[in-house]
């Protein structure tokens, strides 16, 4: 009995001693401050705070504990800006304000409070804060009743990611579904919107991080890392636009992409040999189908060695490239990272001798097993590694190739792990995998991007990659890895791209048709008819699958996929504008409706997650294969058929018809939408005449149309066509402002198409104070092939002057 009693009193004084071991700690209580400039070192009791302002509406916040660990940023190229602040303090708190953003921090704990400058609240700390457990740094936010969460890059499930949590660690995963995590790239920004006040978090930390966003509890949202420190920007704007245009601005944004790479693409694993690749080309070209990329998968290699051709399938590269692209077509690539261990090779033999690949702790380097067989790897987080990867192209480079495909990058071995023990240089630091990993793609990607702009001479590449980190958007395009072929997944590449442009890559897309298993003739169909509209336009398929050609699927699913594909190249001047947009605000091309819609509840709903637009102005609703009617939702505003200009007024639902051959597309009231003629490559010359669609409405609207040379970075030095179109429906005004740059436009005319205008209207018309006579042959225009009888149509021709243009009636 009394063995037992001691028995017991031990186990009641060992519970709270275990519960205080597994505590945690949190950010302790204020100590001392010290100010440097616009920067503000708050040490507490346990842990350290520095509030450092980067401009009027975003700070940056760091937090750790012991020794700060100071390595440079993959992801942020912004430099802070001069900041004009007001700092107070009283005996419980320090408040920072700017013009745009004020932070409260409480001293007893310290604990941040983000407010806009009349005092609301935006966002707060938990009672918990900054949190260390496990090796783990957690960052607890207060979770507000009304509180959404959407972005945070390639991630399954719904727009809204309330209720859910999520892991950002690179991950290949072949077979993933709608509801798997992670996936192949982290971008460990989010923007949440709380009492229609939205505001962003940027995590710049590269370790394996995870976001949840009130799963499991209603108290906080949570985001945390494996490691001692957290870094995070916090942006405010008062709406979603700016939040991404900051975002953007401190990670960066994309250069204009080449035309071509807006054009369709084929692709499958593998076109093999030469002459199978001659013969789908052929069949292209017979049947004025558009193409401009064609890809070569793993097959091209000699044994699956990067930068060699196989000597059989393959032996005059340079020939059948050259072939190529005398018909405007381009050659793209795959390139992987792992580099075959093989005596006499001289890739291998080059990063052996100079020790470029990634090591174990005691400097023997890593091997790991990957199509090659066994096989190293660059370090890309050295910069003398970028720079001899990027010369290690020279030779597809010499041989035609324009495109370039880095795959299992993330980095995918046999096996699936790479020990974490694996040592990276991290630009001299040194960091071990466990922080590499999730860079490893995106400097991969940067490595060839810098490389093959460097050896092509002015003329710009197409880099894609599998895996990425937050700052991608600068060096490469993106698509969303192995899907497979069923509904499912042509939906949910739709959320993914959309939530890539949520974090501020715009130059996304997904397979078209399914990567993995057969499609069926409507499934391919309705995935062509949507991928039309998707920023990267490409139709790729695994070894052992059906062919994925447009006329694989029977004349049916043929006819669908090349209207659609033409419709792509009629819209080429309104997409290729839409890019420049995105180069310069880093605003998506294909845009979640959260972007423009933010308030409207309605656009949360799953039901109507799919829908997104396209550029501007185009509203996009997707339907599966098997619907030929859906409910759809119209935001608020009024919209026009695409196809038979029936006007339709918004903030309602409606039931709209989605049969195979015309995918429910949409037009903004107010929209301008410029279409040139049907050519079968961006190499073809595209006439002398520009069409601008105007749709009309009682509202304002801008559009920057804008064009260059499609191929060359002479853009930056001046060399491209701009100009600013406004329409004002209650003014009843359209206004062609004088061009910029150094270029003319390659059309000699502008034809002005209006739709929704009253036919009272035909004979009012003047342009800069002269009557103009109008057409009546507005139907006979670039769209008539894919529009039904359309009424209250018409046009006025002019010479594209390089003045302004003023028109009303």
């Amino acid at each position: 009995m009394k063995r037992l009693y001691f028995i017991v009193l031990s186990i009641l004084f060992t519970i709270p001693v275990m519960a205080q071991k597994y505590k945690g700690k949190s950010l302790g209580d204020f100590k001392h401050l010290t100010k440097q400039d616009q920067t503000f070192i708050f040490k507490t009791s346990y842990g350290t705070a520095k509030v450092s302002l980067f401009s009027p509406d975003m700070m940056k916040i760091s937090v750790w504990e012991g020794n700060e660990e100071k390595l440079p940023s993959y992801a942020v190229v912004m430099s802070p800006e001069k900041v004009h602040y007001k700092f107070k303090e009283n005996k419980d708190n320090f408040i920072i304000s700017t013009d745009s953003l004020t932070l409260e921090i409480s001293k007893f704990p310290l604990r941040f409070t983000f407010k806009t400058p009349q005092g609301k609240i935006i966002n707060e700390d938990d009672a918990l804060g900054a949190y260390w457990l496990d090796g783990k740094m957690f960052t607890f936010k207060k979770l507000f009743n009304d509180e959404k969460f959407i972005g945070l890059g390639e991630k399954t499930g719904n727009l809204n990611r309330r209720g859910n949590d999520y892991t950002n660690w690179n991950t290949d995963n072949p077979h993933y579904e709608d509801w798997s995590d992670p996936l192949y790239s982290t971008i460990p920004f989010y923007i949440g919107i709380q009492n229609n006040l939205p505001y962003g978090i940027f995590v710049d930390n590269s370790t394996k991080s995870n976001f949840n966003f009130g799963a499991g509890n209603n108290r906080f949202a949570y985001f945390s890392v494996d490691d001692h420190q957290t870094e995070y920007y916090f942006i405010f704007h008062h709406n979603v636009q700016d939040i991404i245009k900051s975002y953007t601005e401190l990670t960066g944004r994309m250069s204009m992409p080449p035309i071509w790479g807006l054009g369709f693409q084929q692709s499958r694993w593998s076109y093999t040999p030469d002459k199978e690749v001659m013969e789908v080309v052929q069949t292209f070209h017979d049947k004025k189908i558009p193409l401009d990329v064609l890809y070569l998968d793993i097959g091209y290699m000699d044994a699956y060695k990067v930068f060699t051709w196989n000597p059989v399938a393959f032996s005059h590269p340079k020939e059948l490239i050259s072939k190529l692209k005398n018909w405007g077509i381009h050659t793209a690539v795959i390139v992987d990272p792992g580099v075959k261990v093989e005596k006499g090779y001289s890739v291998y033999e080059e990063g052996l001798k100079y020790n470029y690949f990634i090591k174990y702790p005691d400097g023997s380097n890593y091997t790991g097993e990957v199509w090659p067989g066994w096989c190293n790897f660059p370090d890309f987080t050295n910069p003398k590694v970028r720079t001899w990867w990027g010369t290690q192209f020279k030779g597809l480079v010499d041989d035609g190739v324009t495109g370039f495909w880095n795959d299992m990058n993330e980095i995918a071995v046999w096996g699936k792990e790479v020990p974490p023990v694996i040592q990276m240089d991290w630009e001299g630091k040194g960091v071990s995998y466990l922080k590499g990993k999730n860079v490893f793609g995106m400097q991969m990607a940067r490595s060839t991007f810098q490389g093959v702009k460097n050896l092509l001479n002015n003329k710009r590449p197409l880099v894609l990659t599998r895996s990425g980190y937050a700052g991608l958007q600068r060096y490469t395009a993106i698509w969303t890895g192995d899907n497979q072929a069923t509904d499912d997944h042509m939906l949910l590449g739709i959320r993914l791209v959309n939530s890539f442009g949520l974090s501020g890559v715009a130059y996304a897309g997904y397979d078209a048709g399914g990567f993995g298993g057969n499609a069926t003739p409507d499934l391919y169909a309705r995935w062509v008819s949507i991928a039309a509209f998707s920023p990267f336009f490409r139709v790729h398929s695994a070894i052992n699958t059906c062919r994925s050609e447009p006329w694989s699927y029977g004349e049916a699913a043929e006819t669908v996929a090349t209207r659609f594909i033409r419709l792509r190249y009629n819209l080429l001047p309104y997409i290729y504008s839409s890019f420049y947009t995105a180069h310069e605000t880093g605003l998506p091309v294909q845009r979640s409706l959260s972007i423009e819609y933010t308030a409207d509840s309605n656009i949360y709903n799953p039901e109507f997650d799919n829908q997104y637009l396209f550029g501007a102005s185009l509203l996009i609703i997707p339907a599966r294969s098997t619907q030929m009617a859906l409910n759809a939702y119209f935001p608020e505003g009024e919209w026009y058929s695409f196809y038979t200009d029936e006007k339709i007024t918004g903030s309602e639902q409606k039931l709209v018809p989605s049969p195979l051959n015309e995918l429910p597309v949409y037009v903004k009231a107010g929209a301008i939408i410029p279409i040139q003629k049907q050519v079968e490559n961006t190499s073809e010359n595209s006439g002398d005449t520009l069409e601008i669609h105007i749709y009309n409405g009682n509202v304002n609207n801008e559009f920057t149309y804008y064009e260059d040379d499609g191929t060359t970075y002479n853009y930056e030095k001046g060399d491209f066509y701009k100009r600013k179109i406004s329409f004002n429906g209650l003014k009843k005004e359209l206004t062609l402002d004088d061009p910029e740059g150094n270029m003319k436009s390659r059309y000699r005319y502008l034809k002005l198409v209006f739709h929704g205008f009253p036919q009272k209207d035909q004979n009012k018309f003047i342009v800069n104070q002269n009557k103009v006579s109008v057409n009546n042959d507005g139907k006979k225009s670039y769209l008539t092939q894919y529009q039904q009888a359309v009424h209250d149509l018409f046009s006025i021709t002019l010479p594209n002057m390089s003045q302004k243009l003023f028109i009303t009636w």
